[in-house]
């Protein structure tokens, strides 16, 4: 079991129309796919289209489905006034059990912080869901300056460290993932109250 791939789950949190998340998340499927250790599954929430009542949703089930399946969650995250975007808490409050004892790992984009607060932020929220949120992350400072549309960094400087940085916490979340994999089939991880 340890020798299959893991299987990740690559959120691209924002909606907002002309949002960058796509150019960042673009970057981050492209250096996932260069590890051989993951299959990934990309969920754009832009293309999700998360009701705010949940009940009954299509849309909920398949997402709930699609992080229930997931050895590791790897979420791209901006940063709005100093936070992360509603569409992602939606996003994680839509199912609960699916995130227990699975690693999160974080790669974010804003202004002078990178987005780092709003990571700071989801380490909360996903730490009462029992997730586990690996430390090392991907930064992006300023994006529009070093990071086209289609995600391929154009700084060689920004390149250079973007990639050591993802390697780091790809081998991360490999770690934590294969761990956390082979207890959840030893003894399942089930969420009380």
């Amino acid at each position: 079991m340890n020798d299959q791939p893991l299987h990740l789950a690559l959120i691209i949190a924002s909606t907002r129309q002309g949002r960058f998340g796509t150019s960042i998340g673009r970057w981050t499927a492209r250096v996932a796919g260069g590890r051989p250790e993951f299959t990934t599954d990309v969920i754009d929430l832009a293309g999700l289209a998360l009701p705010a009542d949940l009940s009954g949703s299509i849309a909920a089930t398949q997402f709930a489905g699609r992080i229930g399946a997931a050895d590791a969650i790897l979420v791209v995250t901006c940063e709005y006034n100093h936070g992360y975007p509603a569409s992602l808490k939606l996003a994680i409050d839509t199912v609960r059990q699916e995130w227990a004892a699975k690693p999160v790992g974080f790669v974010s984009y804003g202004g002078f912080a990178g987005g780092l607060r709003a990571v700071e932020q989801l380490r909360q929220v996903l730490a009462e869901l029992h997730a586990v949120t690996v430390r090392d992350t991907v930064s992006f400072h300023f994006p529009h300056d070093h990071v086209d549309p289609e995600g391929h960094i154009t700084d060689p400087a920004t390149a250079t460290s973007a990639e050591a940085a993802a390697h780091t916490l790809f081998d991360r979340l490999t770690w934590w993932g294969v761990a956390l994999r082979a207890a959840r089939s030893a003894r399942p991880y089930v969420l009380t109250g």
